[in-house]
């Protein structure tokens, strides 16, 4: 019979080196911290910090982020890893999983420029960085005689790549520019209605080793349940229609009361197609009305025209 492990003195993070990451890490340190836990932190360079002259959709996806922190983890030189959720895939390798998901910061996308005020004032032509397929396809149905441009690199790096007037403006995530102190330099945020966020945005998600109980009890109490229902129904959308960083798809939900409103949208980005969009409502009270709640929006975005990738 096995016993479950004391949960260790300290435990160790591992995290990406960024300034949002590190942020995302000491954030949980400082909460473990509080309850009473040692806490140390591994800071590592992942594939998608080295990649900067390509898209990720082109060299493997949002996981390069991650699996070198899975690999800390496997080797038991960390204990938990810090994730933003929409870098997280929809499906953990076996013997992974999500501890728990934090409360949600501002889900929406930021709009920043040092010249205009939002999207509408920009001239004909002006060129707007993102590094996000799913933002690509939104600011296209917006204003379709923008040029949109990719965007590489932290959230410093793609700022001064607009200072430098590389971009008349670029949209970042709102949580990630508040949470690094940057919130000066957001000229306005979009409305869900406008650019619907990415399936999990604004969302912090602790990763372990599934056989890690002792950890999954000691992070249980991080949990804010009401966000994770709400994710859960996004990702699901996600799941279903294969979404990975190559799909422009968007997931979001709003809560009304004890009722959770759900919109997703996909866009072609050969522009073959139009956006599509979908959503549903339900009263949501557990992970599994959360799922089924998703698995539904993306079955009326396929039926309007929206093309599900293939599962590999």
């Amino acid at each position: 019979m096995s016993t479950a492990r004391a949960t260790p003195s300290p435990i160790t993070i591992a995290t990406r080196e960024s300034q949002l990451a590190l942020w995302q890490a000491r954030h949980v340190q400082s909460i473990l911290q509080a309850r009473g836990h040692q806490v140390r932190l591994l800071g590592m360079t992942t594939r998608g910090d080295q990649i900067l002259d390509r898209a990720l959709s082109k060299v493997g996806g949002k996981g390069l982020f991650i699996k070198e922190l899975e690999v800390a983890l496997e080797e038991g030189r960390a204990d938990i890893a810090v994730h933003s959720l929409k870098d997280v895939p929809m499906e953990l390798p076996d013997g992974f999983a999500l501890a728990c998901i934090l409360q949600r910061e501002d889900p929406r996308d930021a709009f920043v420029s040092p010249q205009y005020a939002r999207l509408e004032d920009l001239p004909r032509g002006a060129v707007v960085g993102t590094s996000s397929l799913r933002r690509q396809v939104l600011l296209h149905a917006l204003r379709p005689d923008l040029a949109i441009e990719p965007l590489r690199g932290n959230v410093n790096t793609r700022l001064r790549k607009l200072d430098e007037g590389q971009y008349a403006a670029i949209v970042l995530a709102a949580a990630g520019l508040k949470r690094l102190g940057l919130a000066d330099r957001i000229r306005s945020t979009f409305e869900p209605s406008q650019m619907l966020p990415a399936a999990g945005q604004g969302a912090l998600a602790i990763e372990v080793r599934s056989d890690r109980q002792d950890l999954l009890a000691a992070l249980a109490p991080l949990a804010d349940h009401t966000t994770w229902l709400t994710v859960t129904a996004e990702r699901a959308v996600s799941r279903a229609m294969g979404g990975s960083c190559s799909m422009p798809l968007a997931a979001h939900g709003q809560w009304l009361g004890s009722s959770l409103r759900l919109a997703a949208a996909w866009g072609d980005l050969d522009g073959g197609a139009p956006l599509v969009r979908a959503q549903g409502d339900a009263a949501i009270g557990t992970l599994e009305q959360a799922d089924a709640l998703g698995l539904r929006v993306a079955a009326a975005l396929q039926a309007a025209g929206a093309r599900a990738e293939p599962r590999t």
